[in-house]
C-alpha cells in the first residue's frame, strides 16, 4: 500500500504539473520562482531523455518510449519480488521513486502527442486540452514537458583554462520535471545506501549459503565418525 501510495502522489504531482505548464505557457517562456534570479518556471519539451537531453528522429523516440516500457515492467516485477522477500522498505521506495518517474514520462510519451495541440512561441501559441482538430503528433510520440530550470551558477570559464577557456560556464543547466527529480532521488538513495545490494550483496548471500551448506557437511561427517 505504501508503494502504490507513494507512486500515485508522484504521478498526479508529475502530470498536475506537466498540464498546467502545457496549457498556461507558451514555449520558452520564463517565470522567476519567488522572483529569484536562479530559479524559474522554463516551458521546453524533448523527445523523451531525462533532464532535458533527446534522441534524434522518430524511430528514436519510438525506441526509447518501447524501452522505457519495457523497463518498467521489469522494474515492477522486481520491486513486487522485493515485497514478497521483505527487502528494506528503504530500498522498495527508493525503487518505486524510479518507477513512479519512469511512468511519468512514458505517459507524456505516449498520450500528449494525441491529447494536445502543438505549443507555439507566442502567448498565442498555449496549447489546448483535447483540440477539435486533433493532437500535434501520434500515439507513442508525443513530447515529454519539463519546466524547472535553476541556473544558480551563470559565468565565463577563466582565459588560462586550456581548450575552454573564456567559453561560457553554466549550472544547472537542464531543465527538468517532477519525474526527472524522482527517478534522480530514487537513484541518489540506492547508490548511496543500498549499493551492496545490486553489487556485492548477493554475492556475500551466495558464500554465506556455501559457507553454510560446508559447515552442515561437516557436522555430518563428524557425527559419522565411529567414537
Amino acid at each position: 500500500m505504501k508503494v502504490f501510495l507513494l507512486v500515485l502522489v508522484i504521478l498526479i504531482i508529475d502530470q498536475a504539473s506537466k498540464i498546467y505548464i502545457k496549457t498556461n505557457f507558451y514555449y520558452h517562456e520564463m517565470v522567476p520562482i519567488f522572483g529569484l534570479d536562479w530559479a524559474y518556471l522554463h516551458f521546453v519539451e524533448n523527445n523523451g531523455a531525462a533532464f532535458g537531453l533527446s534522441l534524434g528522429g522518430e524511430w528514436g523516440k519510438l525506441a526509447l518510449t518501447t524501452f522505457r516500457i519495457v523497463t518498467v515492467c521489469i522494474l515492477a516485477y522486481f520491486i513486487n519480488m522485493l515485497i514478497k522477500r521483505r527487502e528494506s522498505m528503504g530500498m522498495i521506495m527508493a525503487l518505486s521513486l524510479v518507477f513512479a518517474g519512469a511512468i511519468g514520462n512514458i505517459i507524456d510519451s505516449v498520450f500528449y502527442g494525441v491529447i494536445f495541440s502543438e505549443s507555439g512561441f507566442s502567448p498565442e501559441g498555449v496549447a489546448i486540452f483535447m483540440p477539435p482538430d486533433g493532437g500535434y503528433s501520434s500515439l507513442f510520440h508525443g513530447k515529454v514537458v519539463d519546466m524547472f530550470y535553476f541556473p544558480m551558477i551563470d559565468t565565463y570559464w577563466p582565459d588560462w583554462v586550456p581548450v575552454i577557456g573564456g567559453n561560457s560556464f553554466q549550472f544547472f543547466r537542464p531543465v527538468f520535471n517532477v519525474a526527472d527529480s524522482s527517478i534522480f532521488v530514487g537513484m541518489v538513495i540506492l547508490l548511496i545506501f543500498y549499493r551492496d545490494f545490486f553489487s556485492g550483496g548477493q554475492q556475500k548471500g551466495k558464500e554465506q549459503d556455501d559457507k553454510d551448506k560446508k559447515e552442515a557437511t561437516e557436522d555430518i561427517v563428524l557425527q559419522s565418525e565411529p567414537r
